[in-house]
């Protein structure tokens, strides 16, 4: 073959390659585009039912908490949160009360006179309980305190009698106080075991 037909065959076969690109690309595009929006609509969907089933909860559920309260079954320290189970016990839901809680700036001082103490003595005598006590004081990324960790913080109270340690402490608790979020709903049927078990709503659980 002379030069001129090499590179002519050479250029037919780049062409031929490029249009076998193109034609899988086209088709891997599709097939990518088919799969997104099947999937997404499909969430949709389902979206629009949990949205659905959400509002008959609280529609619902607050009729019954109305009839407990009418017909006394209702406890007089509830806050709105409560369960009822069917007749043939193997279906439960359940309200539950979401709280947020909220520290005011008397958090800010009491972490002050608490991290003064431990540095003080805490520190000198061991390093690790220090750092352990302090991360139960330290705040998130949006800044605020986790309340699960101060709760263990303030279970150690009695430990020592130091008053900055005290005075810190009482600060966190007069600072503390939760607000409702709203109510939280579960939807449980009765396993083979005997137990209620959730039924799953939360895509990540299931």
């Amino acid at each position: 073959m002379s030069s001129d037909e090499i590179e002519l065959f050479l250029a037919k076969k780049r062409k031929k390659e490029q249009a076998e690109l193109a034609k899988q690309k086209k088709k891997y595009e599709a097939d990518r585009d088919e799969t997104i929006n099947f999937l997404v609509n499909r969430a949709i969907q389902a979206n629009e039912v949990l949205k659905e089933l959400k509002e008959l909860c609280e529609n619902k559920m607050e009729i019954q908490a109305e009839a407990l309260n009418d017909y006394g079954m209702m406890r007089s320290n509830s806050k709105g949160g409560f369960s009822i189970t069917n007749s043939e016990g193997d279906y439960r839901v359940t309200r539950r009360r979401d709280t947020e809680p909220k520290w005011d700036e008397r958090s800010t001082k009491a972490q002050e006179l608490i991290k003064d103490f431990l540095t003080d003595t805490v520190k000198k005598r061991d390093l690790d309980l220090f750092e352990m006590l302090m991360s139960f004081i330290e705040r998130n990324e949006n800044g605020d305190l986790e309340y699960a960790r101060v709760m263990i913080l303030i279970q150690h109270e009695k430990k020592f009698n130091d008053p900055r340690w005290l005075e810190g402490l009482r600060l966190m608790k007069e600072s503390y106080s939760s607000h409702l979020k709203g109510f939280g709903y579960e939807l449980k049927k009765k396993g083979k075991n005997g137990k209620f078990q959730t039924i799953q709503l939360n895509f990540s659980s299931l």
